[in-house]
């Protein structure tokens, strides 16, 4: 009966317009009355780019990533050959769907042997268009045939609607929108190839019919698959299609609308994900850089003042010196518009982007590799620099970011307005001179064995409390927790010259209930949990930087030639050790680290003190 009303609050929370919204798609595919099992359309043949401009301003280094390796989910898989990617095959599996040449919704959406579907889909994400656009502008002869090429060969193992990357909107969209910011580095978007135009058309045809499932989402599907309708939409009306107009008003409405309900006034995303909340920002840069390049009507002001929110948000959650940040929420790997070799988990040239278009300055006043992106784009820097980041607390989405010195700590607690997918609350990441001390595990993989489906989002992959065993919520499936929690005592971020302080807490349905108080100076973060209300045994977790860690039971210490961890309890602590634990910073590969475990077996209040030697 619990697990029912779990699953029925959670229905509720979700909301009955997006559960009508997704029940009523699934019964119209099966069923076949919604258009999209009736689409037909022609395989058009190229040349799809004419090639015919070339580079002009200061030499720029074209991307090496999807031109002289291949690359998913920010790692390389070897050297290219330039032949063509195996489009129905698992990246790693190197296993071939089964009977590919079937419609799209024929297939189903697990298949043990290929693995995670993500592997098959990666290729086509055409990230390599931009490569070879890139490398066709600074002089490579070899680099438009080779576009060609594998466009033409895309098709021919992808005809429109049979296979398996025909099977999400999304990812008909992300092609759609690279398609376009090719064609805006080649400068070939006021003059498009009929074929071109084709090959976006029959995109649209499969985004449009099936846009009210990605809405129902709450997530980076709606924006993405609006972001499509309305940029290839307008293409298409500048050039004369018919039906381009409608689709690109349909995309302008819901891009409005999605922004306005996604994205909170303080920039917090629905996905609670530094990835995804990337993802997102990306597609707004593509929306905005498209609008402008065609002199299209501009958005409402809301649209901007939330485009901007949520560039502050990714910017207060990026290190300067690196790019990088917490592992926070959901990470499939997923990188929008790469323009440049920097490292997947480097942020910096999707907030400068964005803090060009929306908010009008530089985010980072220096050259760098970050800057690449709006060159190749033909963006201008202004001479405007934002100020440097400081401390803030992002309540709408549940986030606090302490700065001090060298030091960043971000404290996420519980403020879901949208589901959440994983079982984070109150946990805390800690970074120290760019080095990140006390670290999230991330997602690993989305298609996995069961153990690690389990692990990756649950409670004991995060630096926080977990109660008997079990996580902060149920799992009620793959993606899903149920009885969200709420946030039923917070003292708000308070800072000065000398200590930042800020408090928050929570209780869950079976009555445990957990209070965090993170007090930062300069050289030293404490923090104290009072916990109360479990059944048999509570353990705080500490998940380390790896390294050669010293373990003294005795005094309740943890230490490195830099870093010191010591524990005081207010009860008997029932132990006290070092295990090993897993992350995953990079989507489909996990490493071991060390974890603290501190297990008490009643109400306590647990003081941790971390000490480090600034550099």
């Amino acid at each position: 009966m619990s697990r029912f009303l779990s699953k029925a609050a959670t229905a509720i929370s979700l909301g009955v317009p997006n559960l009508v919204r997704a029940i009523g798609y699934k019964v119209s595919v099966r069923s076949g009355v919604n258009p999209v099992r009736r689409l037909h359309a022609s395989v058009p043949s190229g040349p799809f780019f004419n090639g015919d401009a070339t580079w002009s301003g200061e030499f720029l280094p074209p991307r090496s990533g999807w031109y002289s390796d291949v690359q998913a989910f920010g790692e390389s898989l070897g050297a290219n050959s330039g032949e063509a990617p195996q489009w129905l095959s698992g990246c790693f599996s190197g296993k071939a769907v089964e009977a590919a040449d079937r419609n799209w919704w024929q297939i189903p959406d697990f298949d043990p042997d290929v693995g995670d579907i993500k592997t098959v889909w990666e290729a086509s994400r055409f990230d390599w268009a931009l490569a070879c656009a890139q490398h066709h502008l600074v002089g490579d002869t070899e680099a438009l045939p080779r576009l060609e090429h594998w466009l033409a060969d895309w098709l021919l193992h992808n005809p429109p609607y049979k296979g398996p990357n025909w099977k999400c909107g999304q990812e008909a969209s992300i092609r759609v929108m690279h398609l376009a910011m090719t064609a805006h580095l080649l400068g070939e978007v006021g003059a498009p190839t009929s074929s071109l135009l084709l090959l976006i058309e029959l995109h649209l045809k499969r985004i449009a019919p099936t846009l009210q499932y990605a809405i129902a989402q709450d997530n980076n599907h709606g924006t993405s698959e609006a972001a499509a309708l309305f940029i290839g939409g307008s293409w298409l009306a500048q050039n004369n299609v018919r039906t381009g107009a409608a689709w690109a008003s349909k995309g302008r409405r819901w891009l409005e609308n999605r922004a306005a309900r996604l994205i909170e006034v303080d920039g917090s995303f629905s996905q609670y994900s530094l990835n995804y909340h990337r993802v997102m920002l990306d597609t707004l840069s593509m929306v905005e850089l498209w609008r402008s390049s065609l002199e299209l009507q501009a958005f409402t002001e809301r649209f901007y003042e939330r485009a901007k929110a949520a560039t502050e948000w990714l910017r207060s959650m990026t290190l300067v010196a690196s790019g990088d940040g917490p592992n926070l929420g959901a990470n499939d790997g997923a990188r929008l518009l790469p323009l440049t070799d920097t490292d997947y988990r480097d942020h910096r040239p999707s907030v400068q982007l964005a803090a060009v278009l929306f908010l009008h300055a530089r985010a980072y006043e220096q050259e760098g590799s970050w800057n690449h992106p709006l060159a190749w784009l033909r963006v201008e820097l202004p001479q405007a620099v934002l100020p440097v980041v400081g401390s803030r607390q992002f309540d709408q989405g549940g986030y606090t970011v302490m700065r001090s010195d060298q030091s960043m700590v971000m404290l996420r607690y519980p403020r879901f307005r949208f589901r959440p997918s994983q079982a984070d609350a109150l946990h805390l990441d800690l970074w120290i001179a760019g080095e990140n001390w006390l670290r999230d595990a991330g997602s690993y993989s989305y298609n996995t064995d069961p153990q690690w489906l389990a692990y990756f989002p649950g409670t004991a992959a995060h630096n926080t409390v977990q109660f008997d065993g079990r996580d902060q919520m149920p799992r009620l499936n793959r993606f899903l927790f149920g009885d969200w929690l709420k946030t039923d005592y917070l003292e708000p971020l308070l800072t000065d010259q000398e200590k930042q302080f800020f408090a928050a807490g929570y209780t869950d349905r079976q009555r445990a209930s957990h209070r965090r108080s993170v007090l930062l100076r300069s050289g030293k973060l404490e923090v104290t949990d009072q916990i109360s209300g479990f059944r048999e045994c509570a353990v705080l977790r500490w998940r380390l930087r790896p390294g050669d860690w010293t373990l003294d039971a005795e005094t309740m210490t943890v230490s490195s030639a830099e870093f010191c961890l010591r524990v005081a309890s207010s009860v008997p602590v029932r132990r006290f050790e070092l295990v090993e634990g897993w992350e995953s910073r990079y989507y489909l590969q996990k490493t071991p680290l060390p974890v603290l475990e501190v297990e008490v077996d009643q109400a306590a209040a647990l003081v941790s003190t971390f000490e480090w030697i600034t550099k």
